[in-house]
């Protein structure tokens, strides 16, 4: 079992809240596309002999910005290098306003069958506080014309926390997004990173970010809202109607191995880490004229892989099995961290049952503390 991964970094313009790597400038586009097709030509050996993968997941940045040669392009390579397992999951994120009905046809044809659609809000003033591309009126017009086109497989992106003077723009957000019945909710709390322009305006003093409380109880509006119309939490900020979980993003949790292909995207063998120049231009040289791929490989240690299963299993419904951490990892929490294990349960941020610890509601809102603290320093 493998997955794939795509980093298609341009868009239209930037979201203010942003901090991925992408380029609004398109110029290098095409040359880019070559270079990630080339790139999958030099490096179809890191997952080993002969995989088959089961996810393929465009990213971005906006993918619904490539065209139809463009696709054809990156789906003729991988099919070259790659078995594609029947039934795989072909994940494409897309911008509200990119999809057309023609559009729509020709993520079909290309065998896409899963839709990420970020459409963040469906408020005109946050969507323009945002800096997004399109209109509350195109958020639900992409999910119901994506719909009609034949896409059942929909995810959609909502951003919660933005400020405002209560509560009701976030639960008619909620609401509207029930009302399109899609069968996967991915739910963000804004958080504003440096480099932004968020960032940039917080540091002048002409934005501020929503108290933590006022966030906190946006997030338990939402565990609320999700469970009232049947979705299941199976992880901190991805919701899912019963078996309709992302299975790419779930493979990430269970420490799946994948390629990422493109400037920035990162890869996992099973062992180690590797990460891409995050430079368009960079990448492109050193890809299309010198047949090297700028990656830097992070050796992870033995202290490093428990951590990271800790990170990734506490944030889900599965939860974290201590005897697989001691087992397979060498970290035995249950003997150095039984007083902190103990305080989680008594205060309910967590529950023990047969070693496995998973977080309660009140503790998805201390995740972060919670893993910090019970991080293992090697």
């Amino acid at each position: 079992m493998a997955g794939l991964y795509l980093h298609i970094p341009f868009c239209k313009q930037a979201c203010h809240y942003c901090d991925f790597h992408f380029s609004t400038s398109l110029g290098l586009k095409s040359r880019l596309v070559a270079a990630i097709v080339r790139e999958l030509e030099l490096r179809h050996a890191y997952l080993g002999p002969g995989p088959l993968l089961q996810t393929i997941y465009f990213g971005g940045g906006t993918p619904s910005l490539l065209t139809e040669a463009e696709l054809d392009q990156i789906f003729t390579a991988i099919h070259r290098h790659f078995s594609v397992a029947p039934g795989a999951e072909i994940t494409l994120e897309a911008n509200p306003d990119d999809l057309s009905a023609a559009k729509l046809r020709e993520l079909r044809a290309a065998s896409v069958n899963r839709l990420s659609i970020g459409l963040q809000s469906f408020y005109e003033p946050h969507l323009r506080l945002m800096n997004r591309a399109h209109t509350a009126a195109e958020s639900t017009t992409a999910v119901r014309r994506a719909q009609a086109a034949g896409f059942e497989n929909i995810s959609i992106d909502l951003i919660y926390g933005v400020p405002a003077p209560g509560h009701h723009i976030w639960e008619a957000d909620l609401a509207n997004a029930f009302a399109l019945d899609v069968p996967h909710v991915s739910a963000y709390a804004l958080t504003i990173e440096p480099g932004t322009a968020f960032g940039h305006r917080l540091r002048k003093g002409t934005f501020r970010a929503a108290p933590d409380e006022f966030v906190a109880s946006q997030f338990e509006l939402l565990l609320a809202a999700m469970r009232a119309h049947g979705y299941e939490q199976y992880e901190i900020s991805n919701f899912c109607r019963p078996g309709r979980e992302s299975r790419h993003n779930a493979n990430y949790w269970r420490g799946v191995p994948y390629l990422g292909l493109g400037p920035s995207a990162h890869s996992y063998d099973g062992q180690n880490r590797q990460f891409t120049r995050a430079h368009n231009q960079q990448y492109v040289a050193a890809v299309l004229e010198r047949d090297e791929v700028p990656v830097t490989v992070d050796a992870l240690s033995a202290t490093d892989r428990a951590n990271e299963y800790l990170l990734t299993t506490l944030r889900t419904a599965s939860g974290c099995d201590l005897a697989h951490l001691r087992t397979h990892h060498g970290l035995d929490l249950a003997t150095t961290r039984a007083a902190y294990l103990a305080e989680l349960q008594a205060n309910g941020w967590a529950r023990l049952t047969n070693e496995v610890l998973t977080l309660t509601d009140a503790g998805k809102l201390l995740a972060d503390h919670i893993t910090l603290e019970l991080f293992s320093a090697g």
